[in-house]
């Protein structure tokens, strides 16, 4: 009598689902996209903003990172023999960060050594001020694109409870056709945020390194702009 009760029970649930019989299809990246709703929209402009963002900071500060010895090595010897023109002249056809940085500072060469500091300091600040720009975008980029994902998947999901709601035949394949669809939003939107959040860190990182690097280049100058007065 058990086991004739169960399989009573298993045939009238499986009565009560609608099965189409179909073979599971694999779908296109495209396909998946399209899938995906109209929040996939925002989501892929913010996948765009934050590629383009992070190739553009990436090669700026790349650039900004690379110090020529040789460079270095000139303008102590300009400076050590007197010949401030030529230094300043070699600094302006040098167009990095360090350069510029040296040129304001070699610029205030005669005046107090505090303005001096206080103008290489300044100089430096705006330096790795250029190099920040656009940086906290991908910041920005890697809060809102997983919010971007989970509103898509949310307002899906209450679609999906209203259809329940409404209709009395209701199958298994439409809700989880359903749910799948609007997870989509979900994975797209924390890749593009992971994506963001990871470049974000990493040119912060090289940021960090150029900033050392022209804080030490600073010192060694005003350093050596005291030594014929020490």
């Amino acid at each position: 009598m058990a086991a004739d009760s169960i399989r009573d029970t298993v045939a009238a649930i499986s009565s009560n689902l609608v099965t189409t019989g179909k073979p599971a299809e694999s779908l296109s990246f495209l396909q998946m996209i399209m899938k995906g709703g109209w929040v996939m929209i925002p989501i892929g402009i913010l996948s765009v903003l934050a590629l383009y963002f992070t190739i553009e900071r990436f090669l700026t500060i790349r650039k900004a990172s690379r110090i020529d010895d040789n460079f270095i090595k000139s303008i102590r010897d300009y400076l050590v023999n007197g010949k401030m023109e030529a230094a300043i002249a070699h600094c302006k056809n040098q167009n990095t960060p360090i350069a510029r940085l040296l040129l304001k500072g070699i610029k205030r060469i005669g005046k107090p050594i505090k303005e001096v500091e206080s103008a290489v300091e300044n100089e430096g600040k705006l330096e790795i001020y250029r190099l920040e720009k656009n940086v906290s975008w991908l910041g920005i980029i890697a809060g809102i694109a997983p919010m971007m994902g989970f509103v898509g998947t949310i307002s899906g999901v209450i679609k999906i409870f209203y259809t329940i709601s409404i209709e009395k035949n209701i199958s298994i394949d439409i809700i989880a056709g359903g749910l799948y669809e609007k997870m989509i939003t979900s994975a797209a939107g924390l890749i593009v945020g992971i994506f963001a959040h990871i470049a974000f860190h990493y040119l912060n990182s090289m940021i960090d390194r150029v900033s050392y690097q022209l804080e030490s280049n600073a010192i060694e100058f005003v350093d050596l702009i005291q030594e014929p007065t020490s």
